[in-house]
This record gives structure tokens, sequence and C-alpha cells, in this order.
């Protein structure tokens, strides 16, 4: 280190709060994510799952999620039907983390739609991001059983 530096890294050491040298490392997660940040366990959420079979309703309940939260659910299809699921604005409010399909971690850039062909189970982890109200359906058609409303506080 040159001279110089050395007597400005001595200055700017000088000036520091002696609690700021001696940080406790417990007191890094104040916010109560732990290690892991917004991904860690403690902010993590199930939603439960949206099934895609012929004629039943793809939900139970509208989901209300909350911005920062990390959330799973699974796509179940049951294989009666050919299915697609499409909700390119809530794809794109919320940062996906991973799909995976029998055991095959997907980590996408973005998603507009999924489908099944056959019967299958996908889960899909992202972080809610962008609040706002969207939805995810099943396309084409009209009924509110075959629609999932979503909202981001």
């Amino acid at each position: 280190m040159t001279p110089i530096r050395t007597l400005i890294t001595a200055a700017l050491v000088a000036a520091l709060p002696l609690g700021a040298l001696a940080a406790n490392h417990e007191d890094d997660d104040d916010d109560g994510f732990g290690m892991a940040g917004i991904l860690s366990a403690k902010n993590k959420e199930d939603l439960p799952p949206i099934t895609l079979s012929a004629g039943v309703p793809i939900s139970e309940a509208d989901w209300v999620l909350e911005s920062g939260t990390y959330y799973e659910f699974e796509i179940e299809a049951d294989g009666s039907q050919e299915l697609a699921l499409v909700g390119p604005e809530f794809f794109r409010a919320i940062w996906i983390d991973e799909i995976v399909i029998e055991g095959l971690e997907i980590r996408p850039l973005g998603l507009d739609s999924v489908e099944f062909d056959e019967a299958g189970t996908m889960e899909i982890g992202f972080l809610a991001i962008k609040p706002g109200v969207y939805y995810m359906k099943i396309p084409g058609s009209s009924g509110e059983t075959q629609r999932l409303n979503i909202e981001i506080k």
C-alpha cells in the first residue's frame, strides 16, 4: 500500500464509530429473513394448488399476495384434457425462482403460459414484486371457475 493510501485508510478507520468496527453479526438479520434474505424460509408461503381438469374449477379461492414474499404453488393436471394456463401480466409482475417438473428444475427468465398434454404436476416458486390485480386462466374459456384472480399488495 502506498503511503498516501495508508494515511487515507487510517483516517477513515479513525472516523468510524467503534460500534461499526465491532459489528454484531446476529444483528444482520434484523429484518427477520435470515442469511438468505428474502429467499429465506421465514419469508416463504405455500399457496393452494391449481387444478387443470375438464370441467373442474382451477382454484377454490382467489389469491391475495404480498409484494416481497416468496410463494410456491403446484399446478396439478389429471390428463382428462390438454389444458394450458395463461397469465402474461401476472408472470411479468413476479420473479420466477424455479419451475420444478418431475425433479427437473428450470430457472426461466420469463414465462407467458404453461401447458399440460398429459397428467402431471408442476411446482412454481416465485417472489411477488409488482403490486396490482392480475389473473391466470385457461385460454379460450370465459367461465369464472376457469380463472384465478390474483392481487399483489
